[in-house]
C-alpha cells in the first residue's frame, strides 16, 4: 500500500483526533481483497461497524466512485479514506481488548486442517467470523491474536454467525487471491447439511432464484427473493426423513449469497429447523422437543484446489454433538424409519 496525505497525518497514524482525508493506493499484495477487509486492516482500531457506516454513506471511494463492501480491489486502485477517529492506546473499545482465553482455545481446538497456505476451522455455531454488530471478536480476530507473526491471515469467505462448519482462512496474500478467484468463479465445492421442517417431497431440487438484501431488522440484514436481486443457486438432496417432522438435506451451493440456503429453503416451504429469522415459529417449537436448540445448518465439507496448483483439496467438518443428539431423538419420531419399526414391533407385541 502506498499512502498519500491531503493536509493531515499519515493514514496509519493513531490518535484521538480525526485524521484528514487520506488517499491509499492498493498494492500487488492487496489485489483480490474485499474492500471491507482492506479497510478494517488499514484503519486499525476503528470498529468494523463504523467502517460499514462509512461505506454506506459513500465516504469511502475507489477511483473516485462509491464502492460496496464486497468490491474486490485491483493493484493500483486509489482509495479515499475519510477523516476517522482512532482510539488512543489503552482507550476503551471492544476491538482493542484481546479475545478471552476460552474463546482462543475454542477456535484453535476447532482447526480441522492446516498447510502453509491456508487453514480450515470447524466454526462453532454462535461465533461470528469477524467482529462487529455487537461482538468484539470473531474467528479472524482470534486467529490473529493467537498468531501475531502471521500478518496476512484473512477470511476467504464467510458463514452466518449461527451456522457451523468449514470456514477457510488464507495464511498468505497470494493464497487469498487464488482462493478468492476459485470461490468467485464457482470452482470451489461447498456442501452443507441442513435439517428442514416437514417432510421434503420435492426430490432432488435445484432452486435458482434472485436474492436481494432489504431493510435491516433488529440490526441484521434481511434477504428475500426479489426479481431485481442477484441470482443464487442451491441444490437440495434429501438424505434422511424423520416422518412428517423434519428431513435431513444435503445442500450444494453454486453461489455464495447472504442467507441463500435459508431463504431458498423457506421459499420451498421447508425452512431450516431452528431458523428464527426465516423459519416457522411453531415448527421450531415442536423440534425443540427433539433437542433442536439452534439453527441446524452446517457447512459439512469444502473442496477446492490448493493455491497455485491444480491439486484437489477436500476438507470435512463433523457435526457437533448437539446436532447428533437431535438426529438421534428424531429417529424416534412417528413416521421415521426407526420410529415406524418400533411402532410395528409394539403393535405385534400387543396382538
Amino acid at each position: 500500500m502506498a499512502y498519500a496525505n491531503k493536509g493531515g497525518d499519515c493514514a496509519q497514524a493513531a490518535g484521538s483526533r480525526p485524521s484528514a482525508v487520506q488517499y491509499v493506493e492498493a498494492g500487488e499484495g492487496d489485489a483480490g481483497q474485499r474492500l471491507d477487509n482492506f479497510l478494517v486492516r488499514t484503519l486499525k482500531g476503528v470498529p468494523r461497524t463504523h467502517v460499514y457506516r462509512l461505506l454506506r454513506k459513500g465516504e469511502v471511494r475507489v477511483n473516485s466512485k462509491r464502492a460496496k463492501p464486497e468490491q474486490r480491489l485491483e493493484a493500483g486502485d486509489r482509495i479515499r479514506l475519510p477523516p476517522v477517529r482512532r482510539p488512543e492506546p489503552g482507550e476503551g473499545g471492544g476491538e482493542t481488548r484481546a479475545p478471552s482465553a476460552s474463546l482462543q482455545k475454542l477456535i484453535t481446538d476447532s482447526i480441522v486442517y492446516e498447510d502453509p497456505d491456508l487453514l480450515v476451522v470447524n466454526k462453532p455455531a454462535g461465533v461470528a467470523v469477524h467482529g462487529g454488530s455487537g461482538t468484539s471478536h470473531g474467528v479472524i480476530e482470534v486467529l490473529r491474536a493467537v498468531r501475531p507473526d502471521a500478518r496476512e491471515l484473512d477470511l476467504v469467505h464467510r458463514l452466518d454467525r449461527d451456522t457451523s462448519g468449514c470456514l477457510v482462512v488464507a495464511k498468505r496474500r497470494s493464497a487469498l487471491r487464488d482462493l478468492h478467484a476459485q470461490f468467485r468463479e464457482g470452482r470451489a465445492e461447498k456442501r452443507y447439511l441442513a435439517l428442514v421442517c416437514g417432510k421434503w417431497d420435492l426430490g432432488q431440487k435445484r432452486i435458482e432464484l434472485p436474492l436481494a438484501t432489504g431493510e435491516r431488522r433488529g440490526g441484521e440484514r434481511h434477504v428475500a427473493v426479489r426479481s431485481h436481486g442477484q441470482m443464487a443457486v442451491s441444490t437440495f438432496r434429501p438424505v434422511q426423513f424423520f416422518g412428517t417432522a423434519a428431513t435431513l438435506m444435503e445442500v450444494e451451493i453454486g453461489t455464495g449469497k447472504t442467507h441463500q440456503i435459508r431463504v431458498h429453503a423457506a421459499y420451498a416451504g421447508h425452512p431450516v429447523a431452528g431458523d428464527d429469522k426465516y423459519g416457522d415459529r411453531e415448527r421450531n417449537e415442536e423440534l425443540r422437543g427433539y433437542g433442536v436448540e439452534r439453527m441446524f445448518l452446517h457447512a459439512a465439507s469444502i473442496g477446492m484446489d490448493r493455491p497455485g496448483t491444480r491439486e484437489p483439496l477436500h476438507v470435512s467438518a463433523p457435526l457437533g454433538p448437539e446436532l447428533h443428539t437431535a438426529l438421534e431423538a428424531l429417529l424416534k419420531a412417528p413416521g421415521s424409519r426407526r420410529g415406524e419399526a418400533r411402532r410395528r414391533a409394539r403393535s405385534r407385541a400387543g396382538r
